[in-house]
């Protein structure tokens, strides 16, 4: 007797998906709220294997989440807060209906609090996790920090997102953790290296805000991540304090009092300090306790790890180096060069920075000083030049930096034709990408020295020996044939035997022949047509199963190879139109 029949969709996809209808209904939440809950807790919506299984048989193309995921979000405290948002926004309302003002500023006075710590706690649990989900936080509270204050993004967001930015930027120039920087029409890229870990932001440039005339972006929901990420960069900023041994919030040593302090506001004044960038934090412990460096163990290893751990001490030492980089210098900005982030990374090397104390809070020194190294100016002339320092335009900070040295600065002198700016976020293993000439120049050296490696490796010289076949234009001694006369070796026979063994092994000394060795030039046409043949020799071995992402590889190598061709080209027309007219 057979049992009973299993109900389709109970199991295997069709139980593992709902739709996001059905979750909203589940959860008893509007869009808006479901959407906020979502991004606040990190669940997004799933593509499953085979979609007509996991929306049991519905047409159309559905937005489906994980069942265990909205199981998960049933007994999240924050629903209970996005309601009681929901309940005073009624009661607001109709306060406003039977004209009670005074009620309605009341409630409104009483927002309800939405307190996401447990969530960030949840989400990482180390300080390495979050870390390494802090590339998206940093760029967009450096965004949003730029705007005014519009719909759906409150002024005070906009506020504490600066002042988080600022904080954390003091920590960077504190640890001197920065290791690569780039300019782009999208802003200033940075990146540093906190715990091991490689965190990339971006900073916009420093644009007037234009309002969006069309509402292609949504603000609330962007507005909605930003709320997750205050939290957690605070959580952050919190836990780099602490581990530097600096106060939090951040104080900045005592500096001389300019006349008219007493009119200003001392947070106001002291926050403005903070956000010059340009003075040294206020350490938690009564002595000055200096970062010590962290030298590596070193182990006898063998291989592919001996090298591998060469590698790492010579990396580890250019970046001790590089936190030194403008270690002396003195460097004064013009006003028109962007303030914060030459501050930023002048100050993350050991540099001494100052600018026009009229343009902001926080100069040190005045544009008469002497003492003054390196001046960043970004227009084609200046009036008054003093002999002792060097004029250079903002790219010389950026390409010494990735460059890991100070680069002449004949190059980045005023008005002249500035150097392509190449990027440091490259792979440089890369093998089947476009190299532009002016990076063939900067690493010609090494790539030269490892492609005449590569040959020697590929192609050892063939030495000729004796057992050897001798060639045919060979300089060597002939030496006698074996079917020489019966007399001449029955005679030498009779010799051997009349003389004594001592005797007889001189003799044999003496018709031993070294004849020197000779290297054997390669065809290279011959060995091309070689490694051809064997290549397709490889090619037939690929399983049958592998067949098929063999071919795409290969059709994606031939397209990037093509690509390669096309901008050479390119750049050989550019640079004969450019021979031309000149």
């Amino acid at each position: 007797m057979a049992g009973p029949r299993r109900k389709k969709y109970t199991s295997g996809e069709g139980a593992q998906y709902v739709t996001r209808a059905t979750a909203m209904r589940a959860l008893q939440l509007s869009l808006k709220d479901f959407r906020r809950i979502c991004i606040l807790k990190g669940i997004y919506p799933r593509e499953p294997r085979n979609r007509k299984k996991a929306q049991r048989g519905a047409t159309g193309i559905k937005t489906l989440y994980n069942k265990k995921d909205i199981r998960f979000l049933r007994h999240e405290p924050v629903i209970w807060k996005f309601r009681e948002q929901k309940t005073l926004g009624r009661k607001i309302g109709r306060a406003k209906a039977l004209r009670e003002f005074t009620e309605a500023r009341h409630l409104m006075n009483k927002p309800v609090v939405i307190k996401l710590d447990h969530i960030v706690k949840e989400r990482y649990p180390t300080f390495i996790d979050a870390l390494r989900d802090m590339d998206d936080c940093l760029t967009l509270c450096h965004l949003f920090s730029t705007f005014p204050s519009i719909r759906h993004i409150p002024r005070d967001q906009s506020t504490l997102c600066r002042r988080l930015m600022l904080e954390f930027m003091q920590a960077i120039i504190h640890s001197k953790a920065l290791r690569k920087v780039f300019i782009s029409i999208k802003g200033y890229y940075f990146q540093v290296e906190i715990k091991g870990q490689l965190i990339t932001w971006i900073m916009p440039h420093q644009f007037s805000f234009e309002p969006q005339t069309k509402e292609d972006v949504d603000f609330r929901i962007m507005s909605t991540f930003v709320q997750f990420y205050i939290v957690l960069l605070g959580f952050v900023n919190f836990r780099l304090y602490h581990v530097m041994n600096l106060h939090y919030p951040p104080r900045v040593r005592r500096v001389e009092e300019t006349e008219g302090t007493d009119l200003v506001d001392k947070m106001a004044l002291e926050s403005e300090r903070i956000a010059a960038l340009n003075y040294p934090l206020i350490s938690t412990s009564s002595s000055t306790v200096e970062e010590e460096e962290t030298a590596l163990d070193k182990f006898e290893l063998d291989g592919n790890e001996a090298s591998k751990m060469e590698k790492a001490y010579i990396e580890a030492d250019k970046i001790q180096r590089l936190k030194t980089l403008f270690t002396g210098m003195k460097v004064f900005l013009n006003r028109e060069v962007p303030r914060e982030p030459l501050v930023f990374i002048l100050r993350c090397f050991g540099a001494e920075v100052s600018w026009d104390k009229k343009l902001f809070v926080g100069a040190t020194f005045e544009e008469s000083d002497e003492t003054i190294t390196h001046q960043i100016v970004d227009r084609p002339q200046i009036e008054s030049q003093y002999i002792s320092r060097y004029y250079v335009q903002p790219q010389w900070v950026f390409d010494s930096v990735n460059a890991r040295e100070l680069l002449p600065v004949e190059r980045y002198f005023i008005g002249a034709v500035l150097p392509p700016h190449l990027s440091p976020f490259v792979d440089d293993s890369r093998t089947e990408a476009y190299h532009p000439p002016e990076e063939r120049e900067l690493f010609g050296k090494n790539e030269n020295e490892n492609e005449e490696q590569d040959e020697v490796a590929a192609n050892p010289p063939k030495i000729i020996t004796n057992n050897d076949e001798a060639p045919k234009n060979s300089a060597a001694p002939v030496q006698k044939s074996v079917n020489d006369s019966d007399e001449s070796s029955s005679e030498e026979e009779d010799e051997e035997v009349d003389l004594g063994p001592e005797a007889l092994r001189e003799k044999m000394k003496m018709k031993m022949i070294v004849t020197p060795g000779r290297i054997e030039e390669a065809d290279p046409l011959e060995e091309k047509k070689k490694e051809r043949e064997e290549y397709k020799l490889r090619e037939k071995m690929v399983h049958k199963k592998h067949k098929a992402l063999y071919k795409s590889m290969m059709k994606g190598r031939a397209l990037r190879a093509k690509d390669v061709k096309v901008l050479k080209k390119k750049r050989q027309l550019i640079e004969q139109k450019k021979m031309l007219k000149s």
